[in-house]
């Protein structure tokens, strides 16, 4: 009888529960919360019609995105986790990443993370993203975001005056950068960045600073603004996610790796339903002096073939959107990237304007969406033709 009222205290004194509901996964918590783990992710089916002007035009329907997450924290939260994976890509593994909340302000992380030294809507997740895809200023400048280092984040307060300090050290190859095998090592050196983001006006409603949309419909106007930088000593992938993509070498035939630095400047806006982000990305790269394209040291890198290596330019990005109570939104958005080197014919990138339009349609509390997606591109970097418009039709289901 002893054991049994024993066994039944610890019991009572040590409550475990789990809970499931939609958008939010399945939720575990042990020894009355003090270990808490979640299992969730989305699916994001989509297909549509793609028209090239004097070339070939298709039809497509797939799978976009199909996230599985297992994120989590023990000892009430002061160590937090998260393993992300995406089955629709071919190198799956997105977030491997433990951190270590040492103050209430302050917190390291250390693994594979979605650095914040991008531009702002790289900062946003795949499943919070507004439109089917990111805007042509992200996807020509960044790859997926993350990088495998050690993150440094702040929060601090002055009146209702909030900044944010970010510092990062990272591999400067993007994710998986030690590659697949011994001989697929880390080329070029570390990668250095950081950000600072000021709200003036108080932080957003919780969670509602990490989506497109205004699904908190602000009471009152929050605005962020933010710069973020990155110097990337060595680099040998075009965004500076990957490496080995391409080789330069010193006089004296040994490896030589061009550096990359990124600046970007961001704001996001969000009152009553209405959103506005403006973005803006400059590329350069530097520590280009007595490099040659062969080994023998006989192909000198000429002024400008650079560009044919590495994405340098500008990136502009404006997005505006209302939430209706009902559950529509609407959204809009206009892009533009310029080459640093215009007359570059193998230049990464190449002058583009970028038009998109989105109509969606939210249920089950933001879990669900169903949305039409129309873009027009003028001048990208196509086979044929110089214009593109596409059509697609794109499902979003959080679990």
């Amino acid at each position: 009888m002893a054991l049994l009222s024993a066994t039944t205290l610890v019991a009572q004194e040590n409550k475990n529960s789990t809970r499931f509901e939609l958008g939010s996964g399945l939720d575990i918590s042990l020894n009355d919360g003090e270990h808490r783990f979640n299992i969730g992710g989305f699916i994001q089916p989509n297909g549509g019609y793609r028209n090239v002007k004097d070339g070939e035009s298709e039809s497509y329907f797939g799978i976009q995105n199909a996230f599985l997450a297992l994120k989590g924290g023990i000892l009430n939260q002061r160590y937090s986790f998260l393993l992300d994976v995406n089955f629709a890509d071919s190198n799956p593994l997105m977030d491997a990443w433990m951190a270590y909340h040492l103050k209430q302000y302050l917190t390291v992380s250390v693994g594979q993370k979605q650095t914040f030294t991008n531009n702002r809507e790289m900062l946003f997740h795949e499943r919070n993203l507004t439109m089917p895809v990111r805007s042509i200023a992200s996807e020509y400048f960044s790859n997926t975001g993350r990088e495998l280092g050690i993150f440094l984040q702040s929060n601090l307060q002055a009146g209702n005056v909030i900044f944010r300090p970010m510092v990062a050290v990272t591999s400067g190859d993007g994710r998986n950068s030690f590659g697949s095998s011994s001989i697929d090592v880390d080329q070029g050196g570390l990668k250095y960045g950081g950000r600072l983001d000021i709200l003036p006006l108080g932080d957003f409603s919780r969670g509602n600073g990490q989506v497109g949309v205004d699904f908190a419909r602000e009471e009152k106007p929050k605005l962020a603004v933010g710069v973020a930088w990155s110097y990337n000593d060595g680099a040998s992938n075009a965004v500076g996610e990957g490496h080995g993509d391409f080789s330069f070498f010193d006089e004296n035939g040994k490896s030589k790796h061009p550096s990359l630095r990124k600046l970007s400047a961001d704001l996001l806006f969000k009152w009553r339903g209405f959103t506005f982000m403006g973005e803006y990305i400059n590329s350069t790269a530097t520590s280009l002096k007595g490099s040659y394209t062969s080994a023998a040291a006989d192909m000198p890198l000429l002024p400008g073939e650079i560009a044919g290596y590495l994405a340098l330019g500008d990136g502009y990005n404006f997005q505006a959107g209302y939430f209706f109570r009902q559950g529509w939104g609407v959204d809009a958005r206009f892009s533009r990237v310029k080459p640093e080197f215009k007359d570059v014919s193998q230049s990464i990138i190449m002058e583009t304007n970028e038009f998109g339009v989105a109509l969606t349609k939210y249920f089950i509390d933001n879990r669900f969406m169903c949305q039409g997606y129309f873009s027009y591109l003028k001048n990208p970097k196509l086979e044929t033709g110089n214009e593109r418009i596409n059509a697609e039709i794109s499902l979003r289901l959080i679990f």
